[in-house]
């Protein structure tokens, strides 16, 4: 069996909801785990738990007597959710139990979501989301009809987002999965709205890198006669800037892209149907979080846009450059090919002289030769002489000029 098999395998375990039945109130907090978020929080539940939860695991159910507990760790954000029973005529939206409210207060800043469901049966429900404390709020059938869900989407002081969700056919099965998909949306839709400040931000570095990149497109085109250097030292500068840009946003980006394809997908889930007038609750949401998304989506492609234009220029720069480089190693060439041809001739005036030199020096050495022997006393013929000598030096002369030839081509 492959060491793996049973893990992969349990994955679709991986992440249970909490199942139950009748009202009750679920809070949820969900926390950036940045700086020992989670660890600590972990730490206090143990405490009240009693027990050391499972860090190895991703979630984590609890029984707290009456209260269900269950934690669980994303890869940029911690969850924590307290199912707590609602008796009858209980106050619809307390304040969070003593464990939520410390936890809460000690990691506000690292606090990016929190919400509360209200839970009700059907025969508790009157008919009016107003009597709930909501403000115009969005309603929806969803489930083929067996539960209604509203809510205004206003944080309270505390910032807590309410849901009110009335159950008219749900069982402890599918009420789970249903305020889970309720609670995703809200983590996720918040968790995919962290990149709407780093887009803002870099739209106005966005536009000043679009007017640098006028400007040196303008002296590009306008300093032919310029060396490219100065040109091309800017535009290796501003590409070092767009790329340390990209490189502090593009992983937002990437995690609002998966963030909100999740959001669609719970909505999706919910098959919602209208009540009355009211705006449906995914429409109501998306109306606004698909622009988030848009946006930010669309400053990505401006900055990979705006890179491939600088990228772009910087080619047709150095193309420029090495057209120059070509055109100055081609005068090079034919300076040096000039100079060569000089010096060609230069050599063959050198070599001729240097054969007449050589031809009078032995003609020379052949008549002393000669004069020595008459010295001597053994007197040759003047026309014997040259019959004699005259092929020899006109031998050794085209030997001469043989072995330059030679030592030239080699």
């Amino acid at each position: 069996m492959h060491s793996q098999r049973a893990r992969l395998h349990n994955e679709l375990h991986a992440r249970p909801s909490i199942y139950f039945e009748g009202p009750a109130h679920l809070h949820h907090y969900a926390f950036l785990d940045d700086d020992g978020v989670a660890e600590d929080i972990l730490g206090r539940i143990a405490e009240v738990a009693g027990k050391t939860p499972d860090v190895e695991s991703a979630q984590e159910i609890l029984d707290l007597g009456d209260q269900t507990l269950k934690w669980e760790r994303h890869t940029e954000f911690f969850t924590v959710t307290l199912l707590v029973p609602s008796p009858d005529r209980a106050e619809p939206w307390p304040s969070p139990p003593p464990l939520l409210a410390e936890i809460s207060a000690k990691h506000s800043r690292a606090l990016i979501s929190a919400s509360l469901i209200l839970v009700e049966a059907e025969a508790s429900w009157g008919g009016d989301a107003e009597a709930y404390g909501f403000r115009d709020p969005a309603g929806s059938s969803v489930g083929d009809g067996d539960a209604i869900i509203w809510s205004d989407f206003r944080l309270t002081a505390e910032g807590v987002n309410r849901i009110l969700l009335v159950n008219r056919g749900l069982n402890a099965f599918r009420l789970g999965r249903m305020t889970r998909r309720l609670l995703e949306i809200e983590t996720y839709r918040m968790m995919a709205s962290l990149a709407l400040p780093v887009a803002k931000e870099m739209s106005l570095e966005l536009l000043d890198y679009e007017l640098e990149l006028g400007e040196l497109s303008e002296r590009n085109n306008g300093d032919e006669e310029a060396s490219p250097r100065p040109l091309l030292t800017a535009i290796v500068l501003l590409s070092a800037r767009l790329e340390h840009a990209g490189a502090r946003s593009r992983q937002r980006f990437s995690a609002t892209e998966a963030y909100a394809r999740i959001v669609f997908n719970r909505i999706e889930e919910l098959r919602e149907e209208r009540l009355g007038d009211r705006p449906r609750l995914g429409t109501f949401i998306l109306r606004r979080f698909r622009p988030t998304v848009h946006y930010c989506a669309a400053i990505n492609q401006r900055q990979e846009n705006l890179a491939e234009s600088v990228a772009r220029l910087n080619d047709l720069l150095r193309t420029r450059a090495q057209v120059e480089i070509e055109e100055q190693n081609s005068e090079i060439l034919q300076s040096l090919n000039e100079r060569t041809s000089s010096q060609l001739k230069i050599q063959k005036a050198v070599e001729g002289l240097s054969i007449i030199a050589i031809s009078y020096y032995l003609f020379s050495l052949f008549k002393l030769g000669l004069q020595s022997l008459g010295a001597l006393g053994l007197v040759i013929a003047p026309s014997i002489a040259a019959v004699v000598l005259a092929p020899l030096g006109l031998g050794i002369i085209v030997l001469l000029i043989w072995r330059i030839q030679r030592a030239k081509n080699h």
